[in-house]
């Protein structure tokens, strides 16, 4: 993958550069970030998925990997933006979605897992087996994970040189909570040492060297460390550039490998630039644009109960509370509190669980049913004002027409702006 690679080269030549990789199926989303990208002149965008969203069984979206191809280019196609400039990238491949099986028939599924999502075009890959799996020690040596993951990258190699098309780039190593977010609510994060990054970069290389992957070490742009950042139910820790210099620079004489961060949702514009001058050059963020997404949608919701009868509305946001609460499977693992407390998480939640029920045919239905009546009768600008105010200024500053769907869009891209800021040089900035 190219511009990966010329990214890396870039901020290893000193160019504080960076990408924003966004983790999200809901269409909204992927359409806003899209949007955003035309809007702001972008040359690439990184749009990630991870097993348990999309695997050959379907994930939690019902979409095995070559269906999230076609997804994602569905929408590019219907805003304009070439697909070529499109990166796709898969987010903790591994066996997380089976460790309740031992983990050589886990390790089997894994590598179906990682040849689909290469024959799709998937060239950004995250070789995850942190994870462990029925019979596993816990937590697992870091040379099992190693070993692991480069089983994992070779069948990756295999299925390149039967499809064709730009070599994969790849990450290694996990400092994060497993794919879904924090269970519980965290203490203070400590920051990955720089010799246990170091530890993971030799170990992967060394067995790389081992299995015959020499060729492929180049390919390997990041590794994922924890640089302090993370978020649970109510709270964000920030980060901390000063806890984190000894491992920003552990990695200064590595040619082509920069830090991927997790769990960057929700920090501040400010740390998001730190980050990236600090070389976690690659931004992910999931629950935070589908936070913003749940936010347009409450805000849809109020302007409705303002603007349209009582007869006619759509009653949406009691829907999606209604189908939470008949469906808990998908959150009642992380919401522990009761009574009012349990209603506030399961709207407001950092962790953002209400994001897998946007598919649900109920809340699906009713969202149309709100769509349809602010497009039938669209609100006034200043109910818009009231409850959307960087959507209003988007709207007012780029002559867009006033739709439900191009006010989502746009209160999702006041947080990629953020990133953008953060990821671009402020002369690239100026130059756009």
């Amino acid at each position: 993958m190219k511009a990966m690679l010329d990214l890396v080269a870039r901020h290893k030549a000193g160019q504080a550069v960076g990408i924003t990789s966004v983790c999200s199926a809901h269409p909204l989303v992927v359409e806003a970030t899209f949007v955003h990208a035309l809007k702001r002149k972008s040359d690439v965008t990184l749009i990630e998925a991870t097993c348990n969203q999309v695997n050959q069984d379907g994930g939690y979206t019902g979409m095995k990997p070559a269906d999230f191809v076609a997804f994602v280019h569905a929408i590019a196609d219907k805003v304009g933006l070439a697909r070529q400039r499109i990166l796709l990238g898969g987010d903790h491949l591994g066996p997380n979605p089976w460790t309740h099986l031992g983990a050589d028939e886990a390790m089997q599924k894994a590598e179906v897992l990682i040849e689909q999502y290469v024959a799709a075009g998937f060239r950004k890959i995250h070789a995850d087996c942190s994870m462990s799996c029925a019979g596993d020690p816990v937590p697992l040596p870091e040379e099992t994970i190693a070993r692991r993951a480069a089983r994992l990258i070779a069948i990756a190699e295999a299925t390149h040189a039967r499809v064709g098309g730009e070599p994969p780039v790849y990450v290694i190593g996990t400092e994060v909570p497993v794919p879904g977010g924090a269970h519980e609510d965290l203490p203070e994060l400590e920051v990955t040492t720089p010799e246990a990054a170091l530890a993971t970069i030799e170990t992967h290389m060394a067995i790389f060297a081992e299995l015959g992957l020499s060729a492929a070490w180049p390919r390997v742009i990041a590794t994922v460390v924890q640089p302090g950042v993370e978020f649970d139910h109510h709270k964000v820790i920030d980060y901390s550039r000063a806890k984190a210099v000894k491992l920003s620079h552990a990695i200064d004489s590595l040619p082509t490998i920069v830090f991927e961060a997790h769990s960057t949702d929700y920090q501040t514009p400010k740390a998001l630039k730190q980050l990236v001058e600090d070389h976690f050059a690659i931004l992910k963020v999931g629950p935070g644009v589908t936070f913003a997404l749940r936010e347009a949608l409450w805000a849809l919701d109020a302007i409705e109960g303002e603007w349209i009868a009582p007869d006619k509305q759509s009653g949406f946001r009691e829907v999606v509370i209604d189908r939470m609460t008949a469906e808990p499977k998908n959150w009642a693992k992380y919401y522990h509190a009761t009574g009012a407390a349990l209603q506030f998480d399961l709207q407001y939640s950092l962790s953002d669980r209400i994001r897998y029920y946007w598919p649900d045919d109920k809340i699906q239905a009713a969202q149309e049913r709100l769509f349809g009546n602010l497009t039938q009768s669209p609100p006034p600008l200043a109910l818009v004002s009231q409850y959307l105010p960087d959507a209003y200024a988007s709207i007012r500053a780029g002559g867009l027409k006033l739709t439900p769907e191009n006010l989502v869009i746009a209160h999702i891209g006041a947080t990629l702006d953020a990133y953008l800021a953060a990821c671009t040089p402020i002369l690239e900035l100026i130059d756009a």
